[in-house]
């Protein structure tokens, strides 16, 4: 006969677990603390902020009706998705801070210091993602309220005004409002991505090497490829094009996923990365 565990003897070890995520909040505060007093983080903050509301800026400057008119059907343009072009850009700064809070530890051998502090090793990665994800949302938040701003100011100029039949660039509208918010998610999902991948492969430029491939390196294969239907699953599964779906708000029928959906398909990239880098994390010495 087999000996049945009794649920108080299995008490111990959850006692230990929780232990062991308690030190979470102290971790928190660790994590905090570093990327608060590193200069770095502070310009590569403002630099994200920067360059997505400069590149969106230029976007609806740039845009201009066609020859055959300024209609919808005419043009086929979305003033929201042309507002939030900086997005593109601005992730490429968000990915290097996150791939700079890993990576950085182990290129200066910090990351000892680190899990002596921290000795549960899932705390410390969970800590840090989360501090991350915060900074990368505080970013995304002001890079997409100015570059919101500025595709409302700039594009009725350019012809794509409510007058014309366009959505009016505004957080008061639904779409908007939608666009706007899973651009700041899909910003702090690129970073999760990033300290994921990062804590993987344990370098800088690894990191950030194999992050804008995963970025950038779909796209191009979708674009390149000559069938259309075998592009437009790679569209599906590839995480920026995916991502950036919330930003529609045009044509959503016409969509390989719903935006929502897209958003999930690169959280779940940034979910698989987060767990290869702790399982690497537990598996490895520092």
């Amino acid at each position: 006969m087999h000996a049945v565990a009794s649920p108080a003897a299995a008490r111990p070890a959850r006692r230990l677990a929780l232990a062991g995520w308690s030190a979470l909040p102290d971790a928190l505060h660790a994590e905090w603390t570093k990327l608060w007093t590193l200069a770095s983080t502070w310009w590569l903050l403002a630099a994200a902020a920067a360059i997505t509301v400069a590149v969106s800026a230029a976007a609806a400057a740039g845009a201009t009706c066609g020859p055959l008119g300024c209609a919808p059907a005419q043009t086929g343009a979305d003033p929201v998705k042309i507002s939030l072009t900086g997005v593109d850009v601005g992730q490429v700064v968000v990915a290097l801070l996150a791939v700079l809070a890993v990576g950085g530890e182990y290129g200066h051998a910090m990351i000892k210091v680190t899990l002596a502090a921290t000795p549960r090793r899932l705390v410390m990665l969970a800590a840090k993602a989360a501090v991350v994800a915060c900074w990368a949302i505080i970013a995304g938040t002001v890079a997409v309220l100015g570059s919101v701003l500025a595709g409302g100011l700039i594009l009725p100029g350019r012809g794509l005004s409510a007058a014309n039949g366009y959505l009016l660039v505004s957080l008061g509208n639904g779409p908007v409002l939608r666009a706007a918010l899973g651009s700041v998610l899909y910003l702090a999902l690129i970073a999760l991505l990033a300290v994921g991948v990062t804590t993987a492969v344990r370098d800088s430029a690894a990191g950030i090497g194999l992050v804008l491939g995963l970025l950038y390196l779909f796209p191009i294969a979708a674009a390149a490829l000559p069938d259309h239907v075998l592009a437009r699953h790679l569209e599906q599964v590839a995480p920026m094009t995916a991502g950036l779906y919330v930003q529609v708000t045009v044509g959503l029928q016409a969509l390989p996923l719903a935006p929502w959906q897209g958003l999930g398909v690169l959280a779940l990239w940034a979910l698989g990365a987060l767990i290869l880098g702790a399982v690497v994390l537990r598996l490895r010495d520092a």
